[in-house]
C-alpha cells in the first residue's frame, strides 16, 4: 500500500511541476505559420537599437501586446536560437544560453523575434528588434546606494549594494540599520578597484560622523566628514568636498526637494600618514568649491566653483539660490612634491548659460562627462539636468574646451555618471521613466565619442521597477566585488576605535552640518 501511495505522490508532484511550467512558460509549440505585423512589438524595456555588453545579465523584457501566448526567439550570426514561451508576456531568458550566445557573437547584431498568439488561435510575428553586441566587456560589478524616495533628511532606511552585472545577484555592502540609522554618503573607489574604498557615515543616534577607509581588507574609521570624493590615480590621496547644504522645498513641481550650497571648500586625505590637508588654491574664502575629479594621469584636478553669496544665511541664500551658477575649472598638481598650481578656466557658466556639476573623467583620459542645470550644484533634483561630453584630448591639441549635449539626455533629470575601467561604458542615473524615481542606465561610448541609446539596469523580473519605490544613486563600476561588507563594517562603525585626524581649518572651511547631506 505504501508503494502505491509513494507512486501517487510522485505523479502528483510531476503534474504540479508540469502545471507550473505551463503557467510560467506557456504552451511550447512549433510556430509553423503566422501573420506578419509590420511594426516593432511593444516591449518594455525597449531594446531596439541598443549596444549591449557581451557579459551583461539577460535582458529580460515584457511584451505589451494583447494575446493568449507569447514567444521570443533570440539569435545572432553564430550559434543556435534561444526560444522562450510565456503566458504572461514576461520573457525570462535562460542565463547560460544567453551568455553562450553573446560570447560567441561579440561585435555582431543580436535579433529578437517576438510572436503573439491572439484570441483567434493564430500567431503574429512582429518586426525584428535589432541590437548590437559590443566587443568590450563592462566591469563585472556595479555599486550603488538604494533608498526609499520618501526618505526626508536621509534619516530613513538606506543601504549600499553591489550588483553582479553578469547576473541578477545583488549583495549588501552596508545598511544604515547597522548604526541605528542615518546617512550613507557617497562611496568612492580608486581606478574602479574595490581594494581602496571610502564611504561616509552620518549617524544621528550616537555614532556621530565618520568616514570608513577600506584598504586591502582592513577597515578604519576616520573621525572626519568627507563629501564628494575623488581618488588620485596613484592612490596616494583622495580629494573631497566639505559642504554646508541646507534643504528647502518647492510647492509647484514634481520634485519638491531642493538644496543650496551655503559654504564649501576642498581638502584631501593622505592615507599613508592619515593626514587631512588643504591649500588656498582649492579652498578660497570667496568661492564655493565642489565636485572634484582627477584627470586620468593625475596631473590635474577638475572641480566646480561659484562665487559665494553675499551672506551665508539660509534666508539670503534662499532668495538668491537661482542666481548661483558653477564654473568648471582645473588646477595642476605634483603628487611627488605635494604642490598645487593655479586654477585655470575650463568652461564658464556665463558662456554656457547654465551651471556645471558632477564632472567625471574616463580612465583613458579622453572624455569628460558632466551635467548642466539652470542653477545650483545638484542635478538630481533639477528636471532640466542634461548630460554633456567634452573631448579632453582634442582640447589639449586646440586649446579649446569644446563640448556637446548628449542625445541620450531626456526631459527629466540626469545625474551621477561614472565610467567603466576600459572607458567604453558610461553609467548614469535618470528620472526619465516617471520623473520621480532615479534609475540606473548604461550607455556604450565608442572610440569617437558616440554615445548610444541607454539600457535600463536589467532585472530578473522586467516589471520590478513598476512597483519599486527605491531610488538608485551614485552608481560606480568596479572590476571585482567589495570583499569587506555587512556586519564587519557595522562593527567598525559601532566600535570605539577610530583614527584621529587634524581637520584643516581655513577661513573657507564650512561648519559641520549633521542634518543635511546629499
Amino acid at each position: 500500500m505504501s508503494k502505491y501511495r509513494n507512486l501517487t505522490l510522485v505523479l502528483a508532484l510531476a503534474l504540479a511541476a508540469v502545471s507550473l511550467c505551463v503557467l510560467l512558460y506557456g504552451c511550447r509549440e512549433r510556430i509553423e505559420s503566422f501573420d506578419t505585423v509590420d511594426r516593432l512589438p511593444r516591449i518594455r524595456p525597449d531594446y531596439s537599437g541598443i549596444v549591449l555588453p557581451p557579459n551583461i545579465a539577460p535582458l529580460n523584457f515584457a511584451v505589451e501586446e494583447d494575446g493568449l501566448h507569447y514567444c521570443a526567439k533570440i539569435y545572432s550570426k553564430n550559434g543556435g536560437v534561444i526560444e522562450v514561451f510565456s503566458r504572461s508576456g514576461k520573457i525570462a531568458i535562460p542565463q547560460e544560453a544567453w551568455h553562450r550566445l553573446l560570447g560567441n557573437n561579440r561585435g555582431q547584431q543580436l535579433y529578437f523575434d517576438v510572436y503573439v498568439k491572439g484570441q483567434s488561435g493564430r500567431w503574429s510575428r512582429y518586426a525584428c528588434v535589432t541590437s548590437k553586441i559590443a566587443d568590450e566587456d563592462i566591469d563585472s560589478f556595479l555599486v550603488y546606494r538604494k533608498m526609499n524616495y520618501t526618505t526626508i533628511h536621509f534619516k530613513g532606511p538606506m543601504a549600499v549594494y553591489q550588483r553582479d552585472l553578469r547576473s541578477f545577484e545583488e549583495m549588501l555592502i552596508l545598511n544604515n540599520s547597522s548604526y541605528k540609522g542615518g546617512c550613507l554618503n557617497c562611496h568612492s573607489f580608486c581606478r574602479n578597484h574595490p581594494d581602496k574604498m571610502l564611504i561616509g557615515i552620518r549617524s544621528f543616534k550616537g555614532y556621530g560622523i565618520s568616514t570608513l577607509f577600506i584598504e586591502d581588507g582592513k577597515v578604519e574609521k576616520i573621525r572626519a566628514k568627507f563629501g564628494y570624493t575623488s581618488w588620485h590615480p596613484s592612490g596616494k590621496l583622495a580629494v573631497y568636498s566639505m559642504n554646508n547644504l541646507p534643504m528647502f522645498w518647492h510647492l509647484g513641481r514634481t520634485e519638491v526637494r531642493d538644496t543650496v550650497n551655503l559654504d564649501s571648500s576642498l581638502a584631501y586625505f593622505l592615507p599613508e600618514t592619515s593626514q587631512l590637508k588643504t591649500s588656498p588654491e582649492i579652498s578660497q574664502k570667496e568661492q564655493l568649491e565642489n565636485w572634484p575629479v582627477w584627470s586620468a594621469d593625475g596631473k590635474f584636478l577638475y572641480f566646480c566653483r561659484a562665487l559665494k553669496p553675499a551672506s551665508d544665511t539660509k534666508t539670503t541664500a534662499g532668495e538668491k539660490y537661482k542666481d548661483i551658477r558653477y564654473d568648471l575649472v582645473r588646477i595642476s598638481y605634483d603628487v611627488n612634491s605635494d604642490q598645487w598650481g593655479q586654477a585655470e578656466e575650463v568652461l564658464l557658466a556665463k558662456d554656457a548659460g547654465r551651471s556645471i556639476a558632477m564632472p567625471s573623467i574616463s580612465p583613458d583620459g579622453r572624455w569628460l562627462s558632466f551635467c548642466m542645470i539652470d542653477y545650483g550644484y545638484f542635478p538630481c533634483w533639477q528636471s532640466d539636468s542634461d548630460l554633456y561630453l567634452m573631448d579632453l584630448e582634442a582640447a589639449e591639441q586646440t586649446g579649446k574646451f569644446e563640448y556637446r549635449r548628449l542625445d541620450i539626455s531626456s526631459s527629466e533629470s540626469e545625474s551621477w555618471q561614472s565610467w567603466s575601467s576600459n572607458s567604453r561604458w558610461l553609467v548614469f542615473s535618470s528620472k526619465r521613466d516617471y520623473g520621480v524615481f532615479t534609475r540606473t542606465y548604461i550607455s556604450y561610448v565608442d572610440r569617437e565619442g558616440k554615445v548610444y541609446k541607454p539600457i535600463l539596469l536589467p532585472q530578473k523580473d522586467p516589471a520590478l521597477y513598476d512597483s519599486c519605490l527605491s531610488t538608485y544613486t551614485v552608481p560606480e563600476m568596479i572590476i571585482e566585488p567589495v570583499k569587506v561588507a555587512g556586519d564587519k563594517l557595522g562593527r567598525v562603525i559601532r566600535g570605539s576605535s577610530e583614527v584621529e585626524v587634524d581637520m584643516p581649518i581655513t577661513m573657507a572651511t564650512p561648519k559641520a552640518d549633521l542634518s543635511e547631506d546629499f
